[in-house]
């Protein structure tokens, strides 16, 4: 019997004032492990200490007649909760819903990748590959993604750019490896005291397996014109023997056909302070395309517009902390993607309104109706559109 131990704390607080105005770093995630402390809090408003699962958990599975590629472990908190009931069939992937051709696809890491959303190197290369895709804030109004790639190789990828805050949370929902190129100290710092830093691919740590491509940016800056290639991602995993199927906590929820109660619509539009993601519902294929910034989003390596199964608007709290991430003084903003809060599903052209919930380090985003019932994706990749909390530009077309 193979075991596996997590031994994960998270310090949460609610923070009040102006969401303009620096605070300190007072939360702590699952990865923030080793050496990090949370900066103390302010007199008078600790924060609730909150122990993630720290029981041991058993992989099932020795049996010869039970070797699923994925192992999904329900935690002892959500241990009756039916959106952790995944059928797991060794050709199913839990990040798309769907089936894979070749089984051997689903016993490799998934790999996050962190790609600039800058207008200065789009078309950007391998988007059209990853099963999910997060946009979120990072400072001064623009976005950047974090992209997972499991099902299929992204083979070209980039321009890569420097992780974030948030990557020391999307790297755990997925049991993923995290390639990126820069970061801040502190954020280097706490990626290297993760639990996941020995599945961490990047030239902060001396790392190979990125190249320089200046025909690509037309800024000439060169922050812009740093690629890589997933195969070769993978190949440094496995030579560390990292190159493994994911164990996973839970798992999210997937329907080909869609729910009741699903409202028609033909777009939406997420407009952030520096930039704007829209998307636009094709019945024929029976997804949405993608336009950013007002000008079609393609992938260069085949020149095809994206299109994804799945938009899932999350509003979640942002808090600017100490870190400070770039020359301008901008602060590094800690996104609060534990817990719960409101969420938007748009599939099959129908919008579904409900709530994410996020409750161990190791889970994935799952979401639920207002009634407390599962909401469904249908199978296929997904794009997490990241907000903060009771944002107002975001802006729904009805059919």
């Amino acid at each position: 019997m193979k075991i596996a131990v997590f031994f994960i704390s998270v310090f949460v607080v609610s923070c009040a004032g102006s969401s303009n105005e620096p605070l300190p770093l007072l939360v702590q995630s699952g990865p923030i492990q080793k050496g990090l402390q949370a900066t103390p809090p302010p007199e008078g408003n600790p924060p609730p200490a909150v122990e993630y699962n720290t029981e041991a958990i058993e992989n099932i599975g020795d049996d010869e007649d039970q070797s699923p590629a994925i192992k999904v472990q329900p935690s002892a908190v959500d241990a009756q909760n039916p959106i952790n009931d995944l059928e797991v069939k060794p050709n199913y992937n839990p990040l798309t819903g769907e089936t894979v051709d070749d089984p051997e696809t689903l016993q490799r890491r998934p790999i996050a990748v962190k790609i600039s959303n800058s207008a200065r190197v789009r078309p950007q290369s391998g988007l059209a590959n990853a099963d999910i895709i997060f946009e979120h804030l990072t400072e001064g109004g623009i976005t950047r993604f974090t992209a997972i790639f499991y099902s299929k190789e992204g083979n070209r990828v980039g321009s890569i750019r420097s992780g974030r805050l948030i990557d020391l949370e999307i790297p755990l929902m997925f049991d993923a490896a995290f390639a990126y190129s820069g970061s801040s100290y502190q954020i280097k710092m706490m990626i290297a005291a993760s639990n996941f830093f020995d599945r961490v691919v990047s030239p902060d740590f001396g790392h190979s397996g990125f190249y320089r491509d200046y025909s690509t940016s037309t800024s000439g800056r060169f922050e812009d014109t740093m690629f890589t290639d997933t195969r070769v991602i993978r190949q440094a995993l496995q030579d560390r023997g990292q190159d493994s199927a994911p164990v996973l906590q839970n798992a999210m929820k997937f329907q080909s056909e869609a729910p009741d109660g699903g409202i028609p619509v033909k777009s939406v539009e997420i407009r952030y302070l520096a930039t704007s993601a829209f998307w636009l519902y094709d019945p024929g294929i029976g997804k949405f395309l993608r336009w950013s910034d007002g000008v079609r989003h393609l992938d260069a390596n085949t020149n095809q517009q994206l299109a994804f199964d799945n938009i899932i608007i999350v509003q979640a709290e942002h808090i600017n902390t100490e870190i400070i991430e770039d020359s301008g003084g901008s602060p590094s903003i800690q996104v609060k993607l534990w817990g719960e809060g409101p969420a938007t599903i748009f599939r099959n052209g129908l919008q579904y309104d409900g709530i994410w919930r996020r409750e161990q380090p190791g889970h994935m985003l799952t979401f639920y109706d207002n009634s407390g019932d599962a909401l469904y994706l249908t199978p296929g990749k997904s794009f997490f559109q990241i907000v903060p909390l009771a944002y107002k530009k975001i802006y729904i077309e009805p059919s």
